[in-house]
């Protein structure tokens, strides 16, 4: 399998999908999700997991880009299905999404009708536009004019709890993540569909999904530093294969651990 471009999209197709992933990565991570979430998603493919990955750039206006990144996604899927890419025509839809990523797949499926099997938000924040992205009030040289992200933290808040439609989720948060914001998520989710909402807390912190390989080159003698290295090396992965065995088994409860 290789990745390839399509109508904006990147997608990673086994022989014989089983499911399609829609993925949404993080605000400054998001423009090549190919390959800066290439082991996560890499990964769901060998697993039997259809993946298109929507690049996005982040601006103030996150409906726009709601609605840009779902048109993208619908435009692709109906071009993979009339080239026969997809073998079967109906096959279970899973959002998953990564910090922002989570807050796009949420406006989705609160403000456009759109068939999900269940959505996976990791790492959901919902922060103000001056306190996610700092050197805003920096330029901001009238004090009347309220630069904010559209929709506001409050109203995303209201669009969830009246229209999010998606009943099946799942939401995971670090131990070691200090700009998460999942717990209030959860709470706000499991007033709308009890019993459908599960959480969890994962060791790890905010960049964990992304799983990059550190290539950690050891010296001609094996050093304490390189002892360290590979110490670390080993514990990131260890947080992240963790990620991807919980994504799986919920993905698939009935697959063997």
């Amino acid at each position: 399998m290789n990745w390839q471009e399509v109508s904006g999209n990147w997608v990673y197709i086994p022989q014989h999908p089983k499911a399609i992933v829609h993925f949404l990565g993080g605000a400054f991570v998001a423009t090549a999700p190919q390959v800066t979430y290439r082991l996560l998603l890499e990964h769901l493919g060998s697993q039997g997991y259809a993946v298109i990955a929507t690049p996005f750039v982040n601006t103030l206006d996150h409906s726009a880009i709601a609605k840009d990144v779902l048109y993208k996604f619908d435009r692709t899927l109906d071009e993979l299905r009339t080239a026969n890419k997809l073998k079967s025509r109906y096959l279970p839809i899973y959002g998953i999404g990564h910090s922002m990523g989570c807050k796009l797949h949420l406006l989705i499926g609160s403000l456009f009708p759109v068939d999900r099997a269940g959505n996976i938000l990791i790492s959901f924040n919902n922060y103000t536009a001056s306190e996610a992205i700092p050197f805003v009030q920096q330029f901001n040289f009238n004090p009347a004019l309220n630069i904010e992200f559209t929709p506001s933290p409050r109203e995303t808040k209201q669009i969830i709890y009246r229209g999010y439609q998606v009943r099946r989720n799942l939401l995971v948060k670090f131990n070691n993540d200090t700009i998460d914001q999942t717990t209030p998520l959860t709470d706000l989710l499991q007033k709308r569909f009890p019993d459908m909402v599960s959480a969890l807390t994962l060791p790890g912190n905010h960049l964990t999904p992304l799983g990059q390989d550190l290539r950690w080159q050891s010296g001609k003698d094996f050093s304490p530093f390189d002892a360290i290295g590979q110490w670390v090396k080993q514990e990131i992965f260890r947080e992240f294969n963790q990620l991807k065995s919980v994504i799986l088994r919920w993905l698939n409860p009935l697959s063997p651990p």
